[in-house]
């Protein structure tokens, strides 16, 4: 992912390691961002509200607020909520990492980690990030669930469920193909971009988001198991 960007999107990094900050601003400038840096939690959302990037890379271990209360923050916050988030961390338990996709993270990178790779995967993010605004065909109706791909607005009943663009994507992606059973690397591929040996779980703890947010409906998404996942038009009770 060399090539420049006409439009150069912004991406903040918020991380108090002088050395990673300088890494990733970098490689980060060098693919074509416009990039912009801070070194604490408040500092973040402050450029965070007055900046709009496009993405934040962001450092759970911060000196004044951790990295978990400010993906919150930027969640509850009408102006930042849709911004993507690529996490940071030093921590390798699943469990932090769960709790950060469930946070509302788009992603994760444990260090240490490759600048290319880090690269890559927010390249990957505001791609399908992109790919969601863009206006396409009709609206997609799968029983109570309408999908508007030109507004990016998910209905259920009528009422408007509030989605990050990754899960957008993901509701998108199943809806488009109803009926037939998605593995989780496929999955991975069509919605992460990203290599079927990343992380599995990733999938799991989006689809588990998603169905609590589309409330009953959500029980359409139908777990296969030791395979992945489909939508099935008109399951509603639970499983």
């Amino acid at each position: 992912m060399s090539e420049a960007r006409g439009h150069r999107e912004r991406v903040l990094v918020v991380d108090d390691e002088p050395d990673i900050v300088a890494l990733c601003a970098f490689h980060l400038a060098k693919a074509g961002y416009s990039v912009s840096t801070a070194d604490t939690g408040t500092a973040g959302l402050e450029r965070a509200r007055r900046e709009m990037p496009a993405l934040i890379v962001l450092d759970l271990m911060l000196p004044d607020i951790g990295g978990f209360d400010v993906l919150r923050i930027l969640r509850s916050d009408e102006s930042t909520r849709d911004t993507a988030v690529l996490l940071l961390t030093a921590r390798k338990e699943e469990t932090d990492r769960i709790r950060g996709l469930t946070l509302g993270a788009d992603d994760y990178l444990t260090k240490p980690f490759s600048p290319q790779e880090l690269v890559l995967r927010v390249g990957a993010i505001l791609r399908r990030t992109s790919r969601a605004d863009q206006p396409s065909a009709s609206a997609l109706d799968i029983g109570p669930i309408r999908i508007d791909r030109a507004a990016h607005v998910v209905t259920v009943d009528g009422a408007e469920i509030d989605l990050t663009a990754t899960e957008f994507k993901l509701l998108l992606t199943l809806a488009e193909r109803k009926g037939r059973v998605q593995s989780r690397a496929v999955l991975l591929d069509a919605v992460w971009e990203a290599a079927s040996d990343i992380q599995t779980r990733t999938v799991d703890m989006h689809v588990q988001r998603l169905r609590a947010k589309l409330g009953d409906a959500g029980a359409m998404i139908e777990t296969v198991r030791a395979i992945g996942y489909r939508l099935r038009p008109g399951k509603r009770s639970e499983e």
